[in-house]
């Protein structure tokens, strides 16, 4: 008759047959959280590749937006001048149509006088005749010339003003859209940030240090995110 299996032998095959099962469990398990972490890391690649896009298309936005009110500042500013100097002249003008009245009138030239006057501009004519009516020749207290008189208005000094500040308003409006350009830019580097912490973890054996990565990963997400949405949008 054949021998049947000794108690030994039947314990030592129930204690390999418990180890296989145990290390078949074991490897199902790990396969299963290796299969997370790779779905976790397509999410998070998926919300950094879209967020990136926009990211870079705000940016540039803002960045074009940023040129054309800075152009136009400078554009503005250039008009500002151009006001500014036009009056100028004009003043010089009056100044030397007065002077020549002046000179007639030491001289006692009064043909002179008054073709010197007739030079006046309107304008400049109303503050002279404001300017006699002060008696400047016996008053001493009297202005010092027609440009004095409160009548007298500087020409283009109110509109360069104007522009000027015109041009301000344009120069705040490019420098904060170039500020939220590079906001913008700031946050797509921490979006490529989360995409090379992603990339590199999955190189890692350790399973340890590729969900360490992953939460790495979506904790500088998530602040890109909330940084995305308290930016500036720009105009689409």
């Amino acid at each position: 008759m054949p021998e049947g299996l000794s108690s030994t032998e039947v314990g030592k095959a129930i204690s390999e047959h418990a180890k296989d099962a145990s290390e078949a469990e074991e490897g199902a398990a790990e396969t299963g959280r290796d299969w997370l972490a790779s779905v976790l890391e397509a999410v998070l690649l998926s919300i950094v590749a879209v967020l990136a896009a926009w990211s870079g298309f705000a940016s540039a936005k803002w960045g074009t937006e940023s040129s054309l009110k800075l152009a136009k500042a400078s554009a503005v500013r250039t008009e500002a001048n151009r006001v500014y100097l036009n009056g100028l002249e004009t003043l010089n003008f009056d100044a030397s149509t007065f002077n020549a009245w002046f000179t007639a009138y030491l001289l006692h030239d009064q043909a002179g006088m008054k073709v010197a006057q007739r030079r006046f501009r309107a304008p400049f004519d109303v503050a002279f005749n404001a300017w006699i009516a002060t008696h400047p020749f016996t008053n001493p207290n009297a202005p010092k010339g027609p440009t004095y008189m409160p009548q007298y208005v500087q020409p283009g000094k109110a509109q360069a003003a104007a522009l000027d500040a015109k041009a301000d308003v344009y120069y705040g409006l490019g420098a904060a859209a170039g500020n939220n350009s590079d906001n913008y830019v700031r946050t797509t580097v921490y979006l490529a940030t989360v995409l090379f912490l992603v990339g590199i973890g999955g190189r890692f054996k350790v399973r340890a240090a590729r969900i360490g990565l992953i939460s790495v990963g979506g904790a500088i997400l998530t602040f890109s995110i909330v940084l995305l949405i308290l930016a500036p949008k720009p105009t689409l």
